[in-house]
């Protein structure tokens, strides 16, 4: 039988996501209480990217589920030699339980998953990154039902968080707003994607360039930095996304109650000012700290589908 992988937001059906939310905000309420892990069960956690958030839950949520985390820095094994990603997989599909990665373009995770013969999670890449959407959704589930909600994110939404806000947000049933220029909106497969999805879960996604339309009555705001790993610092960025920053002004026209979301790193002033992300109606940095729980959640969900 093939593990079940999660390489992006859409490998889960919308009742896996919503199990999966479930049992993470149980595992947020005891932290140690659900040893899935027990034995000790080894679980890689490969980077190819730096990485801060990404590294510490991973590492510290496998120790949690009474399990062994291998954390591997590309740099210093033979991946950082030439050794294919595909045999990497062979390998280590052999010593542990699951593999995490942490990497660039998608086909590299997609082959690494082809030759595995365990679950693979996709800890950030290109095109996606699923495991900080489940983390968004679940901090958006502590403030309100999912389905429904509106969710505005603005500023550019053409790589990962914006790919995986749409795909994800859609299976839990949201409306999305996407408040970015042309040149920095979601692609169009990525929006027809959505549609599908959509379709079964009577959410939406709008695609404006106005920022205050994207924004207007929404329940949560969200951004990401602008210049993003591997980008070089560009004038043109600034100039193209200046009137899309998560300011005062702009969450004014959300709802009474929306709370503000950030992925992190922020790069404070730029995409966000110090006022909206040390403001009341942030959730930053519990968002942060869902990444714990939920990939905690993710991981206990694999094997139990893997056993």
């Amino acid at each position: 039988m093939k593990p079940h992988h999660f390489l992006r937001d859409d490998d889960l059906t919308p009742a896996e996501q919503a199990e999966i939310l479930d049992l993470a905000a149980k595992l947020k309420a005891d932290r140690h209480g659900y040893p899935a892990l027990a034995g000790p069960k080894s679980v890689a956690v490969v980077f190819e990217k730096p990485s801060t958030r990404t590294r510490l839950s991973f590492d510290i949520g496998i120790a949690e589920l009474g399990g062994h985390p291998v954390l591997l820095d590309a740099q210093s094994t033979q991946l950082g030699r030439g050794e294919s990603i595909g045999d990497t997989a062979k390998v280590l599909s052999r010593y542990v339980s699951a593999i995490v990665i942490r990497t660039f373009g998608d086909d590299r995770i997609a082959e690494l998953a082809s030759h595995a013969t365990v679950p693979v999670v996709n800890a950030l890449t290109d095109g996606w990154h699923p495991c900080q959407l489940l983390a968004d959704l679940q901090t958006v589930a502590e403030h309100r039902p999912l389905k429904g909600t509106h969710l505005a994110y603005v500023g550019d939404a053409a790589f990962n968080m914006g790919n995986s806000t749409v795909i994800a947000c859609s299976l839990a049933g949201m409306h999305v707003r996407i408040g970015a220029p042309e040149g920095y909106q979601p692609a169009p497969d990525v929006l027809a994607r959505a549609a599908e999805i959509n379709a079964a879960t009577g959410g939406s996604v709008l695609v404006t360039n106005d920022p205050v339309a994207a924004v207007t009555g929404a329940h949560v705001v969200s951004t990401d930095a602008w210049i993003s790993m591997g980008m070089a610092d560009s004038a043109q960025r600034f100039g193209d996304l200046g009137r899309y920053q998560l300011n005062a002004e702009l969450l004014a026209h959300a709802a009474d109650d929306a709370i503000v979301l950030h992925c992190l790193p922020a790069h404070r002033g730029e995409e966000i000012t110090d006022e909206v992300m040390d403001g009341p109606q942030s959730r930053v940095f519990e968002q942060a700290e869902n990444r714990l729980h939920a990939q905690k959640a993710l991981l206990a969900w694999l094997l139990k589908e893997a056993a």
